[in-house]
């Protein structure tokens, strides 16, 4: 994101009239999520000053402080432990959503509560549900194909994983604390055993993941406001 990030970090750029992490936040709201643990590293002390306790949003925030950017699986592992501890008391299996926070989505999270239940019932099925997209001019290859509603590794039409998914404790079971641990390798091997199911969410996705797609972004909410 070039100079955008020098001294903002990428959840705090703001889309329309909120920030990228407040539009989940609100979404999640929405859709009756109450419980949101963020994880930060890279200025994060910002986003825990603007965004504070959640109240303002109706959930309530709590923040899983990396010293050390852990990727994603690592810094999942880290969050885990602040769940267990501050929300549930006591180490828990049950599933929980995962929501990168530098993307824009207008899914209706109330969509997975269905998933997110069915997967603490069926404990020996699948360990992780994703939400794929249509792929984008950046990356029109895509990561995996949805038969069905299972997420297989090859066949045609593949689509691009959205940074949303629902995952139950036991994906991250092999994960060091602390280790510094990318997800796409857990998620191989998942969906090679045949344990990730999905859906395919064809509504608005896009990751701002440069300057120019972030104002594409804005040109596209301000045109729909106006409609």
């Amino acid at each position: 994101m070039g100079s955008l990030t020098d001294t903002l970090p990428k959840p705090l750029l703001r889309v329309g009239n909120k920030s990228l992490i407040e539009h989940h936040l609100c979404n999640l709201a929405n859709a009756g999520f109450i419980d949101i643990i963020i994880n930060h590293a890279y200025l994060g002390q910002m986003i825990e000053t603007v965004l504070g306790d959640g109240k303002r949003y109706g959930v309530r925030i709590l923040y899983s402080r990396e010293l050390v950017a852990l990727e994603t699986a690592g810094g999942i592992v880290r969050a885990l432990s602040v769940l267990n501890n501050e929300i549930y008391q006591e180490s828990s299996e049950l599933p929980f959503l995962v929501i990168n926070a530098d993307i824009y989505c207008e899914i209706d999270f109330s969509a997975l509560l269905p998933t997110l239940e069915a997967m603490e019932i069926n404990l020996g099925e699948n360990l992780a549900h994703l939400v794929l997209v249509n792929n984008p001019n950046h990356h029109p290859d895509g990561d995996f194909v949805l038969n069905a509603n299972q997420v297989t590794l090859t066949g045609m039409k593949k689509l691009t994983f959205s940074g949303i998914g629902v995952y139950r404790p036991e994906f991250f079971r092999d994960v060091m604390p602390g280790s510094v641990t990318k997800l796409a390798p857990l998620l191989f091997q998942a969906i090679a055993a045949g344990k990730v199911s999905g859906q395919h969410y064809s509504g608005m996705w896009i990751d701002v993941g440069t300057p120019e797609r972030l104002n594409q972004l804005d040109v596209e909410l301000i045109n729909t406001q106006k409609k």
